[in-house]
């Protein structure tokens, strides 16, 4: 990662208008027609990746370890939701943010996320060889 320093702090935003496909109801996880709180965490990665994209060397990239959310409120079908996420900590290849998500001035959701920083090809390398070792041959 370029620029350690300036890690901390770094802010992204991410924006969605919440789809009928979006919601609890539609992809079959509860019965209420408002937007599923796995969209909430896939908004908030995506301002994370947003905060730290101009910090990372060529080839490199991050990948979700771990996120702590709290929905403190739901949004329905038509509603524009936006994400920040910002850097608040990095402890080797690491990084931690606060993330939160509006509809307007209303708080819908609050997150820590962790993010690990991961050299891209290598990464990508030992996840498909841990794959080939660990599948079982087809009868």
């Amino acid at each position: 990662m370029e620029r350690e320093s300036e890690l901390i702090g770094a802010v992204g935003f991410s924006v969605m208008t919440v789809r009928p496909g979006d919601t609890s109801l539609a992809i079959g996880i509860g019965d209420l027609p408002i937007v599923s709180t796995s969209y909430f965490v896939n908004l908030m990665e995506s301002a994370a990746v947003t905060a730290i994209s101009e910090f990372l060397e060529p080839g490199e990239t991050t990948r979700l370890v771990r996120v702590e959310l709290e929905a403190i409120d739901a949004a329905g079908i038509g509603t524009e939701i936006r994400a920040t996420a910002k850097c608040s900590g990095l402890s080797g290849r690491d990084l931690t943010f606060e993330c939160d998500i509006y509809d307007g001035e209303r708080h819908i959701a609050h997150a820590l996320m962790k993010r690990a920083a991961v050299e891209r090809v290598s990464f990508l390398a030992r996840t498909a060889a841990q794959s080939f070792t660990s599948s079982k041959p087809l009868s």
